[in-house]
């Protein structure tokens, strides 16, 4: 009330048809919006971001009116399309019925529903759902359940975790501690103790000077190498994501992730596989880990679980890990969250995944993602693209400086800053840093395909005109 009698008349009354208008939507998104990634430089500019207002598909449209191609799902997260008005309907009902029961003691119709329905579907035993309402959250609860576990099962000791060079898992306190692309010791440091990155898999810049597949065996031996050198004894996890989009769209072969369950089962080590943007059809497959033929002890889920209608996620454990909370009956999970398992966010969830099923979107996914890399192999001729990688629904474009060195642009390339505002005036909404990423939803078609690539390419050769000087051809 107080900030209410300082405002200027124009200001009080918020909901008159005027104050919905675009133009007062985006002055007030300036003043009170914090978007989380952007800086304050590109906010204040008067095209520095967008209001967006609904979606259809692939198609998203701002308040403008104007439509914009969702080259990258959200972030890798609408995988059964926007605008979905049955998914809309299903959380109107069950928000009627019944909007909140505590997670901490009880659970609910729609959480039981889509608990069965995860069960159903992810790979081997991974049938026990712990309920989050993020990936970030899903990744926490995974370390915490590892480092339980170890401990009810008389390892003490065991509480080290290893990650991987370049991996995302988050940026709540724990995740970001084991993401060891984003970290940031001078604004955020100590971080979690006992935390320790290896190389990832990368055929393209291998650390080990190999390409192929040996690059990926050097990086599954460093990661026993790791063990070894912590001691077997203090080690909880290792936490992976089965292709990092953050590290690049490496896709690894088998013998990687067939190398990583062996060693942890060798050492009495848990494996964590975040399937966060990986799960739900978006490589090709209902979870990545069926493309290597594994299954990981813990499975974190988030983001095409609802396709972006809803926040949830969950941490998935195998009958095995679980199994020591029933030998010890009396000894619940040291962890909890108010909105895991949401009744309105599972009932979202139970019938996005309803959708997957009637609409066969994973073999969908797969069909159109496979024409998008055909699609996107012609771009190689372009001087900055170094390589094309990916499967199913997530690719992505390697920009190189030089072709024959590999080299990357520097962070504050004006060739890339340059692509990334050509893609936007095209109504393309993609990321634009190391790679270009190329993840569209699952329900894409051919026309759409072809236009974004065509777009991309036009980008690209008035980019590299401008700029040629930052470019080896």
């Amino acid at each position: 009330m107080v900030k209410a009698a300082v405002r200027s008349s124009s200001e009080q009354d918020t909901t008159t048809a005027e104050n919905f208008a675009p133009v007062y939507l985006e002055e007030r998104a300036r003043d009170h919006v914090w978007i989380h990634s952007l800086p304050w430089a590109e906010l204040a500019e008067k095209d520095g971001f967008r209001v967006f207002d609904r979606g259809e598909g692939s198609t998203i449209y701002d308040i403008q009116g104007r439509g914009y191609f969702d080259a990258i799902s959200g972030l890798w997260v609408v995988n059964a399309g926007h605008g979905r008005a049955d998914i809309a309907a299903r959380m109107g009902e069950q928000a009627a019925r019944l909007a909140y029961a505590s997670a901490m003691s009880f659970t609910t119709v729609p959480q039981v529903q889509l608990a069965s329905m995860i069960a159903e579907r992810t790979p081997g035993d991974l049938n026990r759902v712990f309920f989050c309402s993020g990936g970030s959250e899903a990744v926490e609860s995974a370390i915490k359940i590892a480092k339980q576990v170890q401990t009810m099962r008389g390892f003490p000791r065991r509480y080290k975790i290893i990650g991987r060079r370049g991996s995302y898992h988050g940026m709540t306190y724990g995740a970001m501690s084991i993401t060891q692309s984003v970290r940031d010791e001078a604004s955020f440091g100590p971080y979690m103790y006992g935390v320790y990155h290896v190389p990832h898999p990368d055929r393209y810049r291998s650390d080990f000077g190999v390409e192929g597949e040996q690059a990926d065996i050097m990086a599954a031996k460093a990661v026993e190498q790791e063990i070894i050198y912590q001691g077997p004894e203090t080690v909880a996890a290792v936490i992976g994501e089965p292709i990092s989009t953050a590290a690049g769209v490496h896709v690894p072969s088998p013998i990687y992730w067939q190398m990583l369950r062996e060693t942890c089962d060798k050492y009495g080590v848990l494996l964590i596989c975040d399937e966060v943007i990986n799960g739900f059809g978006r490589t090709g497959k209902m979870f990545a880990q069926e493309l290597f033929g594994i299954q990981g002890d813990i499975m974190t889920i988030a983001k095409a679980l609802s396709s972006g209608y809803a926040p949830i996620a969950a941490a998935v454990v195998s009958d095995k890990v679980y199994e020591i909370f029933k030998e010890k009956d009396q000894v619940p999970m040291g962890h909890l969250l108010t909105f895991g398992g949401h009744p309105v966010a599972c009932a979202a969830a139970v019938r996005n995944l309803e959708i997957f099923d009637e609409e066969n979107l994973v073999e969908r996914g797969n069909e159109m993602g496979t024409y998008l890399g055909q699609q996107l192999q012609t771009l190689t001729k372009h001087p900055s693209v170094g390589e094309v990688r990916g499967i199913g629904m997530v690719w992505g474009l390697d920009m190189v400086a030089n072709k024959a060195t590999r080299e990357k642009f520097g962070k504050d390339s004006q060739f890339k800053k340059k692509l990334a505002q050509l893609l936007m005036e095209r109504n393309i909404v993609t990321r634009v840093w190391d790679v270009l990423h190329l993840a569209p939803p699952l329900v894409v078609t051919k026309d759409e395909i072809d236009n974004v690539v065509g777009a991309i390419d036009e980008s690209l050769t008035i980019a590299e005109n401008e700029y040629a000087s930052e470019i080896v051809a």
